[in-house]
């Protein structure tokens, strides 16, 4: 997967690269795997906004995405690798042998073709599910789940991974992403591979109408504001935000204040991220 370049016709196309789309096979969803997607400009039930700087964007409808779990006792095989647009990873389409059909998260190097399954005695091969127990400590995994039966957590953007350290007891030693090694129990399922589209974080948007198609809107500096606006606003010209520790538009700390709650489970932390 390589990045796309284009002539620099105008100044915003000078910088701008895209992914070149090269292991698509098909560029039409399957339509009873997805749902259509309403946009609320991130906004909540009461009509507030929430989530500041959404809005707009293209029209999109929403993947359903799946694991192989769905097809315990059956294999299936890849029909198609798709474009997913609410995600930064690929997809692909399965079917399995009694004809049913889910979306799952695409790993680096898998293909139309490809046979994949979830058993505990399959192949350690690119898209095969199972539990820790049963993968070799070294080898790439992604679409972990932290709790068994809790659900996909960890390792599900374009180009990400974890790979198991050590086993010990009834845990493994699972170093993510962030560089975290964290226990997780054996019990818990995970494929085989690096999710793909592994350049995706090299893609330089290159204008600001790129990121409205997104969705996302102009974010503007607390410094700019009136004061009623923000904190840091007000004062004649280009002034610094002052002796006062850094605040969020709502008045609390920011830039370096701890934030996060006692949580039970950090024991499971063996290595912090930081």
């Amino acid at each position: 997967m390589a990045l796309r370049k284009v002539k620099p016709n105008a100044a915003g196309s000078r910088a701008i690269t895209y992914s070149d789309f090269a292991e698509l096979t098909t560029n039409k969803p399957l339509k009873s795997l997805t749902r259509a997607l309403r946009t609320h400009s991130g906004r909540d039930e009461s009509g507030t906004i929430s989530i500041r700087h959404r809005g707009g964007g293209v029209r999109r409808r929403f993947r359903i995405i799946s694991t192989l779990e769905q097809l315990a006792g059956h294999t299936g095989a890849v029909q198609t690798i798709e474009y997913d647009p609410n995600r930064s990873a690929r997809i692909a389409l399965v079917k399995a042998e009694g004809g049913k059909m889910i979306y799952i998260l695409a790993p680096d190097g898998l293909q139309v073709g490809h046979t994949i399954e979830f058993n505990e005695k399959a192949e350690i091969s690119i898209g095969n599910r199972m539990s820790l127990q049963a993968i070799p400590s070294g080898i790439e995994i992604h679409s972990v789940e932290l709790f068994p039966q809790g659900g996909v957590r960890i390792a599900q953007s374009a180009g990400t991974s974890a790979v198991i350290v050590s086993k010990e007891g009834d845990y493994a030693h699972v170093r993510l992403p962030s560089g975290e090694i964290r226990k997780i129990q054996l019990r818990s399922n995970a494929s085989i591979g690096k999710i793909g589209n592994i350049t995706h974080s090299t893609v330089r948007i290159g204008k600001a109408g790129r990121m409205r198609w997104m969705g996302k809107r102009p974010t503007v500096r607390g410094k700019a504001m009136y004061p009623a606006a923000h904190p840091h606003g007000g004062g004649e010209g280009n002034n610094p935000i002052g002796l006062k520790h850094p605040k969020t538009p709502w008045g609390k700390p920011a830039l370096g204040f701890k934030t996060r709650r006692h949580n039970p489970l950090a024991k499971l932390i063996v290595r912090k991220r930081k």
